[in-house]
């Protein structure tokens, strides 16, 4: 696998998660709706920082556990797999809706971002979603785990940003076009956990035949 199709592979991936309706996406939709589009957008700037944090958290334990421990790797490669595939087969028979969301009123930015921050550290999802993903895509022959590092810790910002910011920008225009649909949030969800089943058999094939 050339470094381009991993690349491309991990940002399928990325999208994929990060689109399907949670704890960071309601968030991002709250704030929006109680503080109009700068808060919404306040929101997401907290949710790209938690993302950095995330993708140095990743390589850290990545690059840890390949140079002090490297029969680990086909471990890790088989149970990451297994847990996106488990994940796209929870949100493929899931009914995710994000529910109408009470006024709270408007807060300061800084403090906006701080709680979005937060929120992204404490989602166990996204640390379990780190340590099962990026053992797959960091690998010594794309260079410095640091390198890789770096590059993966843009893409994860950039995704969260246009999916999360335009979030904001949507809800910011009127709450209905989204609160009360609950049938687009359910075919985002299920559609979301078809494409990482698959992706995750695929990329679980071609790691385990390099082997």
């Amino acid at each position: 696998m050339t470094y381009a199709e991993n690349l491309w592979l991990f940002f399928l991936l990325l999208a994929g998660i990060i689109v399907v309706p949670g704890m960071d996406m309601a968030f991002v939709l709250a704030k929006t709706l109680s503080g109009g589009r700068r808060a919404g957008l306040a929101a997401t700037a907290g949710m790209m920082a938690g993302g950095a944090c995330h993708t140095l958290f990743g390589a850290c334990a990545v690059a840890g556990l390949t140079l002090w421990t490297p029969f680990l790797a086909r471990p890790m490669l088989i149970l990451g797999s297994a847990y996106m595939i488990w994940i796209g087969y929870t949100l493929a028979r899931s009914a995710i809706v994000i529910g109408a969301v009470e006024d709270a009123g408007t807060l300061p930015l800084a403090r906006i971002v701080n709680q979005a921050l937060i929120t992204c550290l404490l989602n166990p999802k996204a640390w379990l979603f780190t340590l099962a993903v990026y053992p797959q895509f960091l690998k010594p022959a794309y260079g410095p785990y640091w390198a890789q590092a770096v590059v993966m810790g843009m893409m994860t910002i950039l995704v969260q940003l246009a999916i999360y910011g335009g979030l904001a920008l949507a809800a910011a225009r009127g709450r209905d076009a989204i609160v009360n649909k609950p049938q687009l949030t359910i075919w985002i969800g299920r559609s979301a956990g078809v494409m990482l089943m698959a992706l995750a058999a695929y990329i679980l094939f071609r790691s385990w035949s390099e082997f």
